[in-house]
């Protein structure tokens, strides 16, 4: 059990997260959205689409919704925001 506490590549890092949220990555997830409008995915789907970690990903789809480009559905999916919609 000690060898899970300490191991390095845990997703739950904080410097792990830190240097995988960057603007590229933004940009990305930005054209992804842009080019397919109707995108609509869970974080667990974000997070296998763009092959990043669950708290990447989530910090990831978490400003995105804040800046008001995305938008979280009732169940949990992130959705072109109408924001969004008419910068695209």
């Amino acid at each position: 059990m000690a060898v899970v506490q300490s191991s390095l590549a845990s997703p739950a890092t904080p410097g792990f997260t830190t240097s995988a949220l960057t603007p590229q990555l933004l940009t990305r997830i930005r054209a992804e959205y842009r080019e397919m409008p109707g995108l609509r995915l869970t974080l667990l789907q974000a997070r296998r689409l763009w092959a990043i970690d669950i708290m990447t990903c989530s910090a990831a789809l978490a400003v995105l919704e804040e800046s008001g480009f995305l938008a979280s559905t009732r169940d949990g999916a992130f959705v072109l925001a109408e924001a969004g919609r008419m910068t695209a």
